[in-house]
């Protein structure tokens, strides 16, 4: 940790980063982003970005510090704005409020900001200091950085499976492999997406609804509802429950830029095997998410997390890295990246 920050810093930050993870499931297209105002007198005033075309973050934190945002030292877990859209400028709102202090823990990789806010917070004598804590907004802000410096969206593809590998029996039954909790957790899931992608052969299989019924977020967007779009590769019956849904065709890679076109944040992509298959075989999966019931079928005749063609041989295997393991009820909630098993965490922490 640079001597930049202080202990005091890092428990301020790390306010205004769950502050961000509060409203995780309501700000898309906008990013998720926690502040915190510290008054001179020590007295702490919070905010969270509100849904589109409402206040950003530093804007909630700062009217509810008042006129004790004067002087004050303000934390951020984004670099505050410096171009007029739905919103004006946050740089400009903390240099009316007259604050002393910012305190940014990333910049913000959109290239209408992009270290212009700093610049424009430091030309009028406030003092910045950036990277506190980058490594976990990074983390947290995955799918809005790779939105804004790919225009594409974040993939996480989530399975569900037996210890021994296998997602549904020989005669295709496969509700429930997990029990409630990871189906709840699940839900979490289509809650943080802005799109759920599934093939239309499991539609007709399975005839999914695809809604958010399990998992309640902490702070609802206006509308109330944090149903995901549902994308349908290929054509669903009309009477399916998946509908309303979005129908595409085409290569994967021109769906994603399509979904990122309309600011699709993140996409979750649900199956089944083939769909599955397709995404990873295609190294489009950013973030595996599985959950591992402790189940065994106990033979080779079910069926497995991927249909299609795979590795040939053992140097030809997919190898990523072990995010985190965590039980979830009876369940095991599984999480790999992409990244190189052997690369480690960067950033400011």
């Amino acid at each position: 940790m640079s001597e930049t920050f202080n202990a005091l810093d890092r428990e301020c930050m790390t306010r205004a980063i769950a502050a961000a993870a509060q409203v995780r499931c309501a700000t898309s297209p906008n990013p998720w982003v926690g502040a915190v105002v510290r008054a001179a007198d020590g007295t702490i005033a919070e905010g969270a970005t509100r849904e589109v075309g409402r206040d950003h973050a530093e804007i909630v934190a700062l009217k509810s510090a008042g006129g004790a945002a004067r002087g004050s030292t303000v934390y951020v877990t984004l670099e505050p704005c410096s171009h007029t859209g739905r919103t004006g400028p946050c740089a400009d709102a903390l240099i009316e409020a007259g604050v002393a202090r910012v305190v940014v823990a990333m910049a913000d990789p959109d290239a209408r900001v992009n270290g212009q806010g700093v610049e424009r917070l430091r030309a009028a004598g406030i003092t910045v200091d950036v990277g506190l804590y980058e490594d976990r907004v990074r983390q947290q802000l995955a799918p809005y950085i790779k939105h804004r410096t790919t225009g594409r969206p974040w993939v996480v593809l989530k399975l569900a499976a037996s210890m021994d590998g296998f997602t549904a029996a020989p005669d295709g039954s496969s509700q429930w492999i997990t029990g409630p909790a990871a189906r709840a957790d699940g839900h979490r899931l289509r809650a943080e997406s802005d799109a759920i992608i599934i093939g239309a052969g499991t539609v007709r299989r399975d005839d999914p609804s695809l809604t958010v019924r399990d998992y309640h977020p902490p702070v609802l967007p206006e509308s109330g509802s944090v149903d995901p779009i549902r994308v349908v590769l290929g054509a669903a019956p009309e009477a399916a429950r998946v509908q309303p849904c979005r129908e595409m065709k085409g290569p994967l890679t021109d769906v994603l830029d399509e979904l990122g076109a309309d600011g699709v944040l993140q996409v979750l992509v649900e199956g089944g095997a083939q769909v599955a298959g397709d995404f990873h075989r295609a190294g489009l999966v950013d973030r595996y998410v599985i959950y591992v019931a402790p189940a065994l079928f106990g033979g080779g005749d079910a069926r497995g997390l991927f249909t299609g063609l795979g590795a040939y041989s053992i140097d030809d295997v997919w190898r990523g890295r072990f995010e985190s393991v965590d039980r979830v009820g009876g369940d095991l909630r599984i999480e790999m990246s992409s990244g190189s098993p052997d690369a480690g965490a960067g950033g400011v922490g």
